[in-house]
């Protein structure tokens, strides 16, 4: 019997209403993830269930004596406390339990999240306050649990341990998340909210992406199909036939009916168009860091790090919450000072930074002059482009242009403030927690654009997916300010520690003289990455391009008139000559090393 069902349930807002006649019913046991884009009103039906808004039509019937929780994807304001007692308040009314139970299973769950009990809820940080919540709707064990982005500021350990936990008890879930990696492990059914409607999918994620593209492919034949017979009837009723015959009243009925139909359609919402504007070249050498440490009170944050960027270089940052990845963020960017040690910047950085906290959105601006202030136009590429056409690429349609950024939806928001960021030229992307809310379709499109950028990109992320397919190496905090380079993202990350933990005297958790891996090391035991064989296929054309530009700079320098001018002319073109040299021979090493890599892990 199912816990709760939702019958010809409608939401209404706009002329297009977010839930539109949807059912859905969940059975016990089951773990439906929602997906859908940012917008589309996964929140709304969340909220519904939980009885927290009233719909315009339809019934929503819940077995007796079913208890669902919420936790919702902000902090709500007004929450005060010590951290037990927070998590207390979240204990079922009327529990057939003891009292003394109940307190026991609170005390566990804080040891199980690592929570500190005495402290007030308000001095902790927003990860932290997220992770009591979780604690507050799983301790009154809930019949359903509804988590909307529970990974949201989690650090990699938190979101390791809910997915132990949730599938260790096995409750009831009905949840929205952008991390795939936690949607492939938890679901055991994808339900979609597309256009008001929602469809049901009984398969894993790599299923559903398959099926639902055929689905839209076969939606576009079949609205062709319509759409050429609808301009056949449009046509035969312009030929002047009298409606009024008998013969012909039949139809111009069917095409009234066909226009209403044709009228009533939703069209599917395009795909964002995301672009980041082009700076200069930076040098080829970005960032030098030369045994940095940084010292909080007696507390080492950063503890004698070396490491060397290079323009091209895609490096993640991962560390539990608190740990000190945006201090080094500051320190490599030489916002902040080092206690010990130095750090040098390259030539001509143009560095764009997206914050965590999203401060550079002003709730109280429409989304136009976040991004343009009070222009109506915007420079991109070197053009002009209307600040219309321009958000349109972002999925923001025209009639939205005006309405505060306070109205917008988590991923919404963030996707603005990508708008906002990518106006600015870049050769170094710094992104602190960029997937936060996005949905899955715009994550994508993010990953191709950051695998595709030619500049040099700082990214923090909790997302191991999205690490996996970006990052050409990965910086770890492991514990008392000890930071260690690892090759590949999250999975290389994974397996190198878990090689070197079982080599021993090689590397320990606890050890403070740790030595950092670098790029090449314990590459054996696994496959050759798809951005690997990518970035190998593309090398051989990069190359011949550099060369090509340097043929060209030759020909100036065997020029004698170069030499004759004062304007600085010959300077420039043996500086540009000297530093694609650098380009090329750092680029034919780098073919050189993926293509040794690939032939020793395909021997």
């Amino acid at each position: 019997m199912a816990l709760l069902q939702l019958r010809q349930v409608t939401l209404r807002y706009t002329d297009f209403p977010l839930l539109d006649q949807v059912d859905l019913q969940i059975e016990p046991g089951e773990r439906v993830c929602l997906v859908g884009r940012n917008g589309t009103g996964k929140t709304s039906i969340m909220r519904v269930i939980a009885g927290e808004e009233k719909p315009q039509e339809g019934e929503i019937t819940k077995t007796p004596g079913v208890v669902i929780t919420r936790l919702p994807q902000e902090v709500p304001d007004g929450i005060t406390g010590s951290v037990y007692e927070v998590i207390h308040a979240g204990l079922r009314v009327g529990g057939t339990e003891e009292e003394w139970e109940a307190d026991v299973r609170v005390e566990d769950l804080m040891q199980e999240m690592s929570l500190p009990a005495e402290k007030e809820f308000q001095s902790l940080s927003g990860g932290l306050k997220r992770r009591v919540l979780l604690a507050r709707a799983l301790v009154g064990q809930p019949d359903v649990l509804m988590l909307d982005e529970p990974t949201n500021h989690l650090d990699l350990e938190s979101i390791l341990w809910l997915e132990s936990f949730l599938l260790k008890v096995k409750p009831t879930l009905f949840f929205v998340t952008h991390d795939r990696a936690f949607l492939r492990k938890l679901s055991t059914r994808i339900v979609e909210l597309d256009r008001g409607k929602l469809t049901s999918w009984a398969c894993d994620y790599e299923t559903y992406l398959e099926r639902k593209t055929a689905n839209l492919e076969a939606e576009l034949k079949q609205w062709a199909a319509f759409d050429k017979k609808l301009a056949q009837e449009e046509a035969w009723l312009r030929q002047g036939v009298k409606a009024r015959r008998t013969r012909n009243e039949g139809r111009v009925r069917a095409l009234k009916a066909l226009r209403a139909e044709r009228g009533n359609r939703r069209e599917r919402q395009g795909k964002a168009k995301l672009e980041i504007q082009e700076g200069v070249s930076s040098g080829q050498k970005v960032i030098e860091a030369k045994n940095i440490s940084f010292l909080y009170g007696d507390h080492p944050i950063v503890n004698d790090f070396t490491a060397t960027l290079w323009k091209g270089d895609k490096i993640g940052i991962i560390g539990p919450n608190g740990s000190g990845k945006t201090t080094l963020l500051k320190l490599l960017l030489d916002k902040l000072t080092p206690t010990k040690g130095e750090v040098k910047l390259g030539t001509q950085l143009q560095i764009v930074y997206l914050d965590q906290l999203r401060d550079q959105i002003d709730g109280e601006k429409s989304l136009g002059q976040n991004v343009a202030g009070n222009a109506e136009t915007v420079t991109f590429q070197g053009r002009p482009v209307h600040i219309h056409t321009y958000l349109k690429d972002f999925l923001f349609p025209s009639d939205r242009i005006r309405m505060p950024a306070k109205m917008l939806s988590g991923g919404e928001r963030n996707r603005l403030l990508l708008a906002r960021l990518f106006l600015q030229p870049a050769n170094v992307l710094v992104l602190d927690e960029p997937t936060n809310d996005l949905d899955a379709e715009t994550l994508e499109l993010l990953e191709e654009l950051l695998v595709g950028y030619e500049g040099t990109l700082l990214l923090v992320s909790h997302d191991r997916a999205f690490l996996d397919n970006v990052v050409t190496s990965t910086f770890v905090f492991e514990g008392e300010g000890r930071i260690n380079e690892y090759t590949g993202g999250y999975e290389d990350w994974v397996r190198q520690r878990r090689e070197l933990d079982r080599a021993p005297n090689l590397l320990s958790s606890t050890s403070p003289v740790a030595t950092p891996i670098k790029a090449g090391k314990s590459e054996k035991g696994r496959k050759f990455l798809n951005r690997e064989q990518k970035e190998l296929d593309e090398l051989p054309s990069k190359i011949e391009e550099l060369e090509l530009k340097q043929a060209e700079l030759s020909e100036r320098l065997a020029d004698p008139l170069l030499y004759q001018g004062k304007d600085g002319a010959f300077q420039r073109v043996e500086k540009e000559f000297a530093e694609l040299q650098q380009a090329i021979e750092k680029t034919m090493a780098r073919w050189e090393e993926l293509e040794a890599l690939r032939l020793e892990l395909d021997g």
